[in-house]
């Protein structure tokens, strides 16, 4: 199974992106933020994780205020989180300095990063924003999904945010290096005692943008209890106190193992799914293989890209990157077959409506039948229905050969 081997604390700020970038590592005012991030780099190095779990918020660079969720994971082919917690999934998006700042001094990257990340996007700027303690408890259920995880491979969690700062209003350049030494403290030796504080507690005591520190509590919870403290560094430049911690994880193996009962509990909800027939569950695992495909057929929604699409259909795939597969799906309006790809049918009749062909006749072909055959089935055998706009109704011949 996998293990969790510790955890990584660490501020994220433009300060730090900008003197890695501007190499400022022999600039005495810059040094000791290199400095503080050494023996996290030297770590990270020894320990060579075969993957970091990165905690942070986006900086409304690639999410915005149309759909903005609490907490948002950069999913791969399968991630499950139990315990009561829905997540939002994301994918094919950019990350921002709350990922990339830190990251930048904690790994050589110049041929690219060193160990794959994922990413979850904490949703700390548009108020309510989630409890400390809730964030105590999404860790404590990440570390349950982690060590569910049936590859027997390491995770590192990281945590970013903070220390204190405030960046908007009179109180813009608030900082409490009290606090944040206090808070350092704290989320070593007693993090339940932090989970007591309310965000307007953690607003007056750090600052209303140095209230992100509750991330930290995400990875402070997937860690075991007792933990040991390889390294803490501190240091105040400009707005923000930046800190740098590490800490190993101290954790015991249960006389049983428990990982199959929680891989059970995670897909609990769905399973026996599989074995519906004729049913193929859209789950985030066929999205992210069939995503590419989905996307295309998803923009069939502009009208720009649906003429590229009509006029030239093998530029149109060339320029989105699809498969040979995928674009043989689509040229034959192999229907079935795009969904036991991975394809979800909104994704079909949004390419029906352009090509001209019902949703009735959709179904009937995935069902193998005829169209006929298929409106016996109906109360309304004659109803036919697209969801093309009055724009796009002079396409739909209803070719019933198609």
């Amino acid at each position: 199974m996998a293990r969790i081997i510790g955890g990584i604390a660490c501020s994220h700020t433009p300060t730090i992106g900008f003197a890695v970038d501007g190499n400022k590592r022999n600039d005495p005012v810059w040094a000791p933020i290199f400095e503080g991030f050494e023996p996290a780099r030297r770590w990270l190095s020894e320990k060579k994780p075969d993957a970091l779990f990165v905690i942070f918020n986006d900086h409304v660079t690639s999410f915005f205020f149309d759909h903005y969720s609490t907490f948002a994971l950069g999913i791969d082919t399968q991630y499950g989180v139990a315990d009561e917690f829905d997540m939002s999934f994301f994918q094919d998006k950019r990350l921002d300095h709350g990922v990339l700042s830190p990251l930048s001094a904690l790994c050589d990257h110049d041929e690219g990063w060193p160990v794959p990340i994922v990413p979850l996007a904490v949703g700390v700027l548009l108020f309510p924003i989630p409890s400390a303690r809730r964030c105590y408890n999404l860790g404590r259920a990440l570390r349950s999904a982690i060590e569910s995880y049936p590859e027997d491979i390491s995770v590192a969690i990281v945590a970013t945010g903070g220390l204190s700062h405030q960046v908007h209003g009179a109180r813009a350049g608030f900082n409490n290096v009290e606090w944040d030494h206090r808070f350092l403290d704290l989320v070593e030796n007693d993090p339940e005692a932090l989970t007591r504080l309310t965000i307007a507690d953690y607003a007056e005591l750090g600052g209303v943008e140095g209230a992100e520190v509750i991330m930290w509590l995400i990875m402070r919870g997937a860690l075991s209890a007792q933990v040991g403290k390889l390294h803490q560094s501190y240091y105040l430049p400009s707005m923000t106190g930046i800190a740098t911690v590490v800490y190993e994880n101290r954790d015991q193996a249960l006389p049983k193992d428990k990982a199959p009962e929680q891989r059970r509990r995670i897909n609990h909800q769905m399973a026996g799914a599989e074995h519906l027939t004729g049913s193929h569950p859209f789950t985030y695992a066929v999205s992210v293989k069939a995503y590419r495909l989905n996307k295309f057929l998803h923009r069939m929604i502009d009208p720009e890209h649906r003429r590229r699409f009509l006029e030239a259909p093998e530029q149109a795939f060339a320029a989105a990157g699809l498969t040979p597969e995928e674009q043989d799906l689509v040229r034959r309006r192999d229907w079935d077959g795009m969904i036991r790809y991975g394809v979800i049918f909104f994704m079909l009749e949004k390419l029906g409506a352009v090509v001209g062909v019902s949703n009735l006749h959709i179904y009937a072909t995935m069902r193998g039948e005829t169209l006929e055959q298929f409106q016996k089935t109906r109360n309304a055998p004659n109803a036919l229905y697209s969801v093309a706009g009055k724009a796009g109704r002079g396409n739909l011949a209803w070719d019933k050969s198609k």
